[in-house]
């Protein structure tokens, strides 16, 4: 694909002043990819809150809802082609979201609308109940592809993931036709992997575990796998350079000793990763059932 011919992606997440979480990781991957950005904060924060304290600054519900409006009606929204949701700031901006994904939609059926349901980690929920729900219940059912971690996954299906095949069957559960899980169970050890489930291909792509990676690298992850397949990649070719990606700029950022992404110094990592990941064919859930 020319670049020229790529549509812009829409990306409403949270901005920091300082680090690569969020609207910054983001939005820096899909340019450095070629794609022109519009980028919406849901919330502002000096850095990311594991760093120490941090003030949080929060549009109010009505003055959220007054910029999706301006989108809404805005004479170049056609230019969109992918609109990329990840942390919300309150319940209320989900609706908010949902109505501009489904004001798009109806007039582009083609639109791409991934959610990224930032809502928790290993450690349970940092959101709201509130928050979670709302993700759940009214942006989850609009997305054609979602990609939550594997603990966001147990919360939002309501049910423990301890193998892969739990987690694929959790993922059919919810109703996206593209479900890309984030720190699914490893066959091989001392990695991690990325589990990806879609109506016809089931495929685990793993690779060494970096000890306390800095945050962000789910936004990452997201934003690269949304470009690969606005790209026209293949599934399999757009899940492996995703991770590679991934998981070149942790290590390299690791390496650095740097407690953010070091986006800006692995900007080639992005567009040409040469990191070993190995992808597995996994069997798809719903195999026995075609085959009958």
């Amino acid at each position: 694909m020319n670049e020229s011919d790529k549509g812009a992606v829409l990306v409403i997440s949270s901005h920091v002043v300082r680090g690569t979480v969020g609207n910054r990781a983001a939005v820096f991957a899909l340019e450095t990819l070629g794609h022109p950005v519009w980028a919406l904060p849901t919330v502002i924060l000096p850095w990311h809150p594991g760093h120490g304290r941090a003030t949080r600054v929060t549009m109010s519900p009505s003055e959220f809802d007054a910029l999706i409006d301006d989108l809404i009606r805005a004479p170049w929204r056609g230019e969109i082609k992918a609109i990329m949701s990840g942390y919300i700031g309150n319940a209320e901006q989900a609706a908010s979201i949902a109505r501009l994904v489904q004001a798009l939609k109806n007039e582009n059926p083609d639109l791409v609308y991934l959610c990224d349901p930032v809502c928790g980690d290993e450690n349970g929920l940092y959101v709201p109940v509130a928050i979670a729900e709302a993700i759940r219940d009214e942006l989850l059912p609009l997305a054609s592809i979602a990609t939550p971690n594997r603990f966001e996954l147990a919360w939002l299906a309501g049910a423990p993931l301890e193998t892969n095949g739990a987690i694929m069957d959790a993922a059919l559960s919810l109703g996206p036709s593209q479900m890309l899980v984030t720190s699914a169970h490893p066959m091989m050890t001392g990695s991690i992997g990325n589990l990806y489930l879609s109506g016809r291909t089931a495929l685990l792509a793993e690779h060494r575990q970096v000890p306390n990676p800095p945050n962000g690298t789910g936004d990452l992850v997201a934003a690269l796998f949304l470009s690969r397949l606005l790209d026209g990649l293949p599934e399999e070719r757009a899940l492996h350079l995703a991770t590679a990606s991934v998981f070149e700029i942790v290590a390299r950022s690791a390496k650095r000793g740097a407690d953010e992404l070091t986006l800006e110094q692995d900007s080639s990592s992005l567009s040409t990763p040469m990191a070993m990941v190995q992808v597995r064919r996994l069997v798809h859930p719903g195999a026995s059932k075609r085959n009958r």
